[in-house]
C-alpha cells in the first residue's frame, strides 16, 4: 500500500487496517483525506492481498467528526481539487442545483469496493462520519463510543448523512438523532440495542474484536465472500423480488470450481471450527 498523509493503511494476513489519522482534529476529513480514502479504497479492488478491511480512527477520542470545517469554511477560494482531478465547489454553486458533496468520495461502496469493510468505532462518530459508516458491512464499537449529527444545531439540513444511516438503523432512531442535533448523543449500548452496532467491547479490546472477525472472513474463499456482500447489498437496495432475481447472477458469479474445491476439502478434512457464541 502507498504512504499517505492523513490516513494509514497496513495489510497483514489479508486484512487491510485503514486508520483515519488526524487525531488533532478528531479525525475530521479534509480534501487531502478525501483524496487518500478514494485512492485507498480503489487500490484494494484489484489487490489480492486484501480480502477484508478494518476502518478505524487514530486515538480513542473519535472515530471521525465529519468534514473539517476549519479548512472548508476558512477557505476564501472555494474551488478545491477533488479526488477525480476536477475542481469543484464545496457545497452549492450559484444555484442549489449544482451541489458538490464533499463526502461523495470517502466510502468504500461509493468507490466500487465490494470486499467487506468492518468499522471499529473508537469514540465520537458524527456528521460526515456517517458517509463511511453507512457503507461498511458492520460496526463494532468501544464502550465509550457515541453517535450524533450536529447539522441542524448549526443551521444546516441533515440529508446525506442520515440517508446513509437509514439503511443501518430504524427510521425513528435516525430521525431523533438528526433532529436533536447536539442536544443528545447515542451511546454504544443504545446503538447496539437498535441494531446499528453488532458488538460493544471495552476500548482496549476493540482492535482484537475487529481482528477476530476480519480473520474469520479472510479465511473463506474470497469469491464467495464478495458474492455474498454484493447479494446482501442488492437485497437492501432493491425490492425483494428484484433482489431474488439478481440472486441467480450473484450465485453464478460468486461460485467457481476453485472456491467449491476449497470448501469441500475443508469439510472432508474433518476439522471443525472453534466457534464462539455472541
Amino acid at each position: 500500500m502507498r504512504d499517505y498523509e492523513t490516513i494509514t493503511c497496513e495489510v497483514r494476513d489479508y486484512v487491510a487496517w485503514v486508520t483515519l489519522n488526524r487525531p488533532e482534529v478528531h479525525n475530521a476529513f479534509n480534501v487531502q483525506m478525501q483524496k487518500e480514502l478514494r485512492d485507498c479504497w480503489r487500490s484494494m479492488r484489484h489487490d489480492d492481498d486484501v480480502r477484508v478491511a478494518v476502518l478505524t480512527g487514530a486515538g480513542d477520542k473519535a472515530f471521525c467528526t465529519g468534514i473539517d470545517r476549519n479548512e472548508t469554511l476558512g477557505t476564501t477560494e472555494r474551488q478545491l481539487a477533488t479526488p477525480d482531478g476536477e475542481n469543484k465547489t464545496v457545497g452549492s454553486g450559484s444555484t442549489p442545483f449544482h451541489f458538490d458533496d464533499p463526502g461523495a468520495y470517502i466510502g468504500p461502496k461509493s468507490n466500487d469496493l465490494w470486499k467487506p469493510v468492518i468499522a471499529a468505532v473508537n469514540g465520537m462518530a458524527c456528521g460526515g462520519a456517517f458517509y463511511m459508516l453507512g457503507e461498511v458491512e458492520f460496526i463494532i464499537a468501544a464502550e465509550h463510543a457515541t453517535f450524533f449529527d450536529p447539522h441542524v444545531t448549526y443551521g444546516m439540513t441533515a440529508a446525506f448523512e442520515p440517508i446513509h444511516m437509514l439503511q443501518k438503523m430504524p427510521f425513528h432512531e435516525i430521525m431523533r438523532l438528526s433532529l436533536l442535533g447536539n442536544h443528545e448523543r447515542m451511546s454504544a449500548q443504545r446503538a447496539h440495542q437498535i441494531g446499528l452496532v453488532s458488538e460493544v467491547v471495552p476500548k482496549e479490546e476493540l482492535a482484537s474484536a475487529a481482528q477476530w472477525c476480519a480473520n474469520a472472513i479472510a479465511s473463506a474463499p474470497p469469491l464467495a465472500i464478495e458474492g455474498t456482500v454484493r447479494a446482501i447489498w442488492a437485497g437492501l437496495e432493491h425490492s425483494r423480488s428484484q433482489a431474488l432475481a439478481l440472486g441467480y447472477a450473484f450465485v453464478g458469479l460468486g461460485t467457481n470450481p476453485d472456491s467449491i474445491r476449497q470448501g469441500q476439502e475443508f469439510f472432508a478434512s474433518g476439522k471443525r471450527i472453534e466457534w464462539r457464541l455472541r
